[in-house]
């Protein structure tokens, strides 16, 4: 079984460390994946950033935005990872559900992969608050969206935790659903093929 509690104090820990040094993963097994998960997560995050500043030249957005979609479908690829390791462990614990077993809208990948996001809101959240350049209404703001942003996390949390244990005991059946990112395969995205047809032309 996963331990959620831990995977969530992982993200929290990681986060806070890697806005003091390099990204670095000291962990093995499940949390080894979730924690390289959580860093492309807060790569994403901070070339999001570097994409809206107004002051830097197209050729250095355009190169961001390459960055974001090479990190993107590598986040999406560990998400998928994640959910591989669960199907195996089940496999080796022998927990078959009936036919009839639910399935859940979404993977515990997927789950995981938004609560380190929502990790990442919540300690910008507060950064910002520790800014002494806004006002008390900016100030009230941020405390409003972070409370909203708290819940979230939890209630996220707690619906893992519940996924979880339905997958183990069988009463939900585990399944890894693949995104098929069709932008970044070349042999699908059409203005990659074409050009490579006018290439060679």
């Amino acid at each position: 079984m996963l331990l959620v509690p831990s995977i969530t104090a992982m993200q929290r820990r990681m986060i806070e460390r890697w806005h003091q040094t390099d990204i670095d993963n000291p962990y093995a097994g499940f949390l080894n994946i979730a924690c390289h998960q959580c860093a492309l997560n807060f790569r994403l995050w901070h070339e999001e950033d570097r994409a809206r500043d107004p002051e830097v030249t197209d050729q250095v957005i355009a190169a961001v935005k390459r960055s974001i979609d090479r990190l993107n479908q590598q986040r999406n690829d560990w998400i998928e990872k994640m959910d591989d390791w669960i199907a195996a462990s089940l496999v080796r614990a022998h927990v078959e559900p009936p036919a009839d077993a639910r399935m859940n809208s979404e993977t515990p990948g997927s789950v995981i992969d938004r609560l380190a996001i929502l990790a990442l809101r919540v300690f910008h959240l507060r950064e910002q608050q520790r800014r002494r350049d806004i006002t008390g209404a900016q100030r009230s703001s941020l405390a409003r969206k972070l409370v909203v942003c708290q819940h979230q996390h939890a209630d996220l949390e707690t619906a893992l935790i519940e996924l979880l244990d339905d997958i183990w005991a069988g009463r939900k059946r585990h399944r890894k659903y693949c995104q098929f990112k069709m932008y970044n395969d070349p042999a699908l995205n059409p203005h990659i093929y074409r050009a490579r047809v006018r290439q060679a032309a």
